[in-house]
């Protein structure tokens, strides 16, 4: 039993006791439960029980709001894709107590679909650290990176049309060729089956000419932000000090 269910027994074997002696005495329940500070019903049902384990019966055995749910197994395709997209989950218990011995990390616990381990982040052919390795640029990755970002990218095609799309854009963003190339992304995207490019799609499109103009003019906000954190900086420093005067000498003095 836990401390709880320990506090719920003892509560309720003290109010029932409570109760009964009150009605003993001659009092009515309507003076037991001004007394004691409960409800009319909660003293009602404590008088209707002869002895306190019956009211500890009902609330020990009484049917939680999340029965119902956890009394349904999972369907079987349900397990499969878990067990399948979280291998972490499989070995987990394996892992940590290797991790504990010294005898590596949990990732290199987790098998891989060819029944292998693995391979850790000084082993060849191990995908890049950074998040989303696949979508980096192919030139930055060495042989075996391309040849294994590759093989990801053969076995989802998903993932393969997600690489493509991010690629186009960021290759128009850093040539600045949003005037001519963005319009043609916009549609391809939103042709395509990729929900989240295509949230992202009906973002721009709500100020297309504004990201059109941030994706080829070589203006930027740069400057007006740096002199805002600049700005916020010399605030927090003064914070409390001097007057505003000095602080706007030191806001018109500070060189930028």
């Amino acid at each position: 039993m836990c401390g709880r269910e320990r506090r719920l027994v003892a509560r309720t074997r003290d109010r029932h006791a409570a109760v009964h002696g009150l009605l003993a005495a001659g009092r009515s329940q309507r003076e037991a439960a001004a007394v004691l500070g409960l409800s009319r019903n909660t003293v009602n049902r404590f008088a209707a029980a002869v002895t306190a384990g019956e009211l500890l019966v009902k609330a020990t055995t009484r049917p939680g709001k999340l029965d119902p749910v956890q009394a349904v197994p999972a369907p079987a395709a349900e397990r499969r894709n878990h067990q399948r997209c979280n291998p972490a989950r499989r070995v987990a218990g394996q892992g940590m107590d290797r991790q504990r011995a010294g005898g590596g990390t949990l990732r290199a616990s987790v098998p891989r679909d060819d029944g292998r381990t693995a391979p850790g982040p000084g082993d060849p052919g191990h995908p890049p650290d950074h998040p989303l390795g696949c979508l980096s640029r192919p030139d930055t990755l060495d042989a075996g990176e391309q040849a294994q970002m590759a093989d990801v990218q053969d076995r989802c095609p998903h993932l393969y049309a997600l690489a493509g799309h991010v690629r186009s854009f960021a290759e128009m963003m850093t040539r600045r060729r949003g005037q001519q190339d963005l319009e043609a992304w916009l549609a391809t995207v939103e042709a395509d089956d990729q929900p989240e490019l295509r949230s992202f799609a009906n973002g721009i499109r709500r100020d297309q000419q504004a990201v059109t103009n941030g994706l080829t003019l070589p203006y930027s906000s740069a400057p007006v932000e740096g002199n805002v954190t600049r700005i916020k900086m010399l605030k927090r420093q003064m914070y409390g000090r001097a007057s505003f005067a000095l602080l706007r000498k030191r806001v018109i003095l500070q060189p930028g």
